[in-house]
């Protein structure tokens, strides 16, 4: 049965409100994650949201400076280690748009070529999340490649809490995992994360590899599997510390969950029912 192995970069971001600050943190984690990739080859390697560019006001403020084209010093540099790696590089950047900026992932192949570009269907305003002051291009499209036989779909942050997105990436596009990036500080939405991966795994059966960046005010990255109890866990990534940590997607773990629970078979057509509305007395 086909398994696909994922090297998940839990990755510290220092400050990269300059263009030279921007590209010495990408040559330092390319570096780290080609030792990683010598030590332990992976088909998919998975970099956080805005992996890039630390998350802060500072570094926003200054996007006219730091953001990128599509084939910017971000590609450049996770577009070698593909090549040179043989897999899948997934990475996040701020991307230079007409007009204005958006939070993309860049999605490159084995060949080094750029196959595709995610951008965040959902900016988020609110606890620490201040994007809609900074990025101005929300998302229209999904981004869906295939590995090893699995078909994965790159997600971002705030994306998750939508059931709609998850649900359509398994009903239409048939997708076995998830990569969902984060940039999830410790704010009054930090406990209810989990909550959301968990959920979303479980109600589609599929995988969901959910990464965040390290950091005294992040980490805690998830790695859910299609079915969750006291014999099937979560891989849990550190609270704070840099973690490169490899996964491993198996098509067994899928088909196990979905000829043991139906929830997929016993959905109805349609949920658009005539309902009946009960007033009560005032």
């Amino acid at each position: 049965m086909t398994n696909l192995n994922i090297l998940a970069c839990q990755i510290n971001i220092p400050p990269t409100d300059t263009v030279a600050a921007r590209n010495l943190h990408l040559r330092t984690t390319a570096d780290s994650v080609r030792k990683r990739l010598n030590a332990a080859p992976a088909d998919i390697v998975l970099l956080p949201e805005l992996s890039t560019l630390d998350y802060s006001n500072a570094t926003f403020a200054n996007l006219a400076e730091v953001a990128e084209s599509d084939a910017g010093e971000s590609f450049s540099t996770w577009s070698d280690v593909a090549r040179t790696h043989n897999c899948w590089v997934l990475y996040g950047y701020a991307r230079r748009c007409k007009k204005g900026y958006s939070i993309a992932t860049g999605v490159v192949d084995p060949a080094g070529e750029l196959k595709g570009i995610y951008d965040k269907l959902h900016l988020a305003q609110f606890g620490a999340s201040e994007e809609k002051n900074y990025f101005n291009n929300a998302g229209s499209q999904l981004v869906v490649f295939e590995c090893n036989g699995f078909r994965l779909s790159p997600i971002t942050c705030y994306d998750i809490r939508f059931a709609e997105l998850a649900r359509t990436l398994v009903l239409q596009h048939k997708v076995d995992c998830i990569l969902h990036t984060g940039a999830y500080a410790r704010d009054p939405s930090f406990d209810s994360w989990h909550a959301f991966v968990k959920t979303r795994a479980m109600e589609n059966q599929i995988y969901v590899l959910s990464l965040n960046r390290a950091g005294e005010n992040f980490g805690n990255s998830v790695f859910m599997p299609p079915w969750v109890d006291e014999s099937n866990h979560s891989v849990e990534f550190a609270a704070h510390d840099e973690q490169f940590k490899h996964v491993q997607l198996s098509k067994a773990a899928i088909e196990q969950a979905r000829e043991e629970f139906h929830f997929l078979d016993d959905r109805l057509p349609s949920y658009e029912l005539p309902a009946t509305e009960i007033n009560t007395p005032d």
